[in-house]
């Protein structure tokens, strides 16, 4: 198939450090490339692809200090793909709802995945209004706020074999903490839990502009505890060592997480995952097997203090099951062929 990838110009594709659908959207390209596809991937000129690249922005508009307003480049990142629409039997956009308007008159052509959370009011106008636009859920539980619209699947995020090293016996001794510094992922809970369990927690996470005084008030007073170790922001070069040599994960998060990439990425290391049932948890996180999923600081406390009953090497295994970006990409193409279906049957008519 010939199929367009139409990536977030906020990061690069994949990203240097921090960035989640900048990243699937990297590990997707990458396996349908593999797996013989014409693929073209729209994206920052510092992106890095063995697709063709068609570069909208000179560099991920976080790291240019020139930007001040993202929007001027990503209206004419879509212009560049309507300009190209017609190469392609499949565009595949990443970019929430902005490319709506222009693109519904080939709706049956594109298929949208919507990486972010659906339960702001806000959002419920746009979707209702572009009910006839096709888009897929990365979990199940995200679609709750929005039965109604267009779901053509549900497809969870997927990551290569090969990009974090299993590590059947860890050596470090600590918890980790990886994503963001933000009141809803809870770093205060993971810091409590921590410090109750009596064992090191080494924070792996990035502070937006946003989340600055939430980081001064609440989370760097905590950070005086000698048991935690606020390291900061990490890139995939380091996520196998830092998943790889903890005792578990701590993903105790306090809103509906849409997928929550970073519970994939400890499984593949086959390191367990502590986390609260909110979001995608229950659908990503197997009980008993992969982690355990608990209803208060209390219960996390005990899951960290059984963490090593698991078979580090069955998590790695479940991960492989379940979470491969080829099964991704895969997932992906049975949705291709039933919309370029659809297409080719509306066109004849």
């Amino acid at each position: 198939m010939r199929i367009a990838q139409i990536a977030p110009l906020i990061e690069a594709v994949p990203p240097r450090l921090y960035g989640g659908t900048e990243r699937v959207v990297a590990y997707l390209t990458e396996a349908l490339v593999r797996l013989g596809h014409e693929v073209t991937l729209f994206a920052s000129a510092d992106s890095g692809t063995s697709a063709e690249l068609v570069p909208c922005a000179r560099q991920a508009l976080r790291l240019d200090a020139d930007v001040r307003d993202p929007l001027p480049h990503q209206i004419l990142q879509l212009e560049l793909v309507r300009q190209q629409a017609q190469r392609f039997d499949v565009l595949h956009f990443h970019t929430d709802y902005l490319h709506f308007p222009l693109f519904r008159p080939i709706a049956e052509r594109t298929v949208t995945t919507l990486h972010g959370r659906l339960d702001l009011p806000d959002l419920h106008g746009i979707y209702r209004e572009f009910r006839d636009m096709p888009v897929v859920s990365i979990s199940n539980d995200q679609r709750r706020p929005m039965p109604w619209a267009r779901w053509v699947g549900t497809v969870h995020h997927g990551l290569p074999l090969d990009l974090l090293p299993f590590t059947p016996e860890p050596r470090g001794g600590y918890l980790a903490f990886l994503g963001r510094i933000s009141p809803e992922k809870r770093p205060d809970r993971a810091i409590e839990i921590a410090c109750r369990a009596g064992l090191p927690l080494r924070i792996f996470a990035k502070v937006d502009r946003a989340d600055e005084r939430y980081f001064h008030e609440r989370i760097a007073p905590m950070l005086d505890h000698p048991l935690i170790e606020f390291v900061g922001e990490i890139g995939d070069a380091e996520k196998g060592e830092a998943l790889g040599q903890a005792l578990a994960l701590l993903f105790p998060i306090d809103w509906p997480e849409p997928f929550g990439l970073a519970m994939i990425e400890a499984m593949a290391c086959g390191t367990p995952v502590i986390a609260f049932p909110c979001g995608a948890v229950p659908e990503v996180v197997d009980e008993g097997v992969t982690g355990y999923v608990v209803g208060s600081i209390d219960a996390a406390v005990a899951a960290v203090r059984r963490v090593r009953e698991l078979d580090r090497r069955q998590v790695r295994r479940r991960f492989e099951e379940r979470f491969s970006a080829e099964r991704m990409a895969k997932d992906y193409l049975e949705i291709y062929d039933r919309l370029a279906w659809r297409s080719h049957r509306a066109e004849a008519a």
